[in-house]
């Protein structure tokens, strides 16, 4: 995995590889699932993309409260998260998994890492407040706008 300290505030461009998005929903855990099984028929890896706002960062547990913690540290307990989140899901699989975060807009992250997979693999919906939507805004975009084929998993 690159640093965490390489990653912050840049585009995620794998070369090659299935890329999937989690937002911490059911629906992006099922599409992390998806993404490993679609990665082992490609013979290929995977790379798990969580973009994150100041607002949606994990809070640094060594952080005390009424500090506010720097960009980089919510950045590296994000991570930090995300990689046990992901460990959870894959378990002991052979695939090679990838975790990284981007500082950012979601659709607008995996949009760009699609431009250099193979295939981009989203979830229908995730955390949004519109539970009446079949597709969620970043799958909407996803399929839209990115370059190469797109796979919306429903969980």
């Amino acid at each position: 995995m690159a640093g965490v300290r390489d990653q912050l505030n840049r585009d995620i461009t794998p070369e090659g590889g299935v890329v999937v998005g989690d937002d911490g929903s059911r629906s992006a855990a099922a599409a992390i699932t998806y993404a490993v099984g679609e990665a082992a028929r490609r013979g290929c890896a995977v790379h798990v993309i969580r973009a994150w706002t100041f607002t949606s960062a994990i809070r640094p547990d060594d952080v005390p409260l009424g500090i506010t913690p720097s960009m980089l540290e919510l950045e590296e307990a994000t991570l930090e998260a995300e990689k046990a989140r992901v460990a959870g899901i894959v378990g002991d699989s052979a695939i090679e998994v990838h975790v990284h975060v981007a500082c950012g807009p979601s659709a607008q992250a995996l949009i760009k890492a699609a431009e250099t997979a193979d295939v981009l693999v989203v979830g229908s919906r995730g955390r949004g407040g519109f539970k009446s939507l079949v597709l969620g805004s970043v799958a909407d975009q996803c399929i839209r706008h990115a370059s190469g084929p797109v796979v919306v998993v429903r969980d």
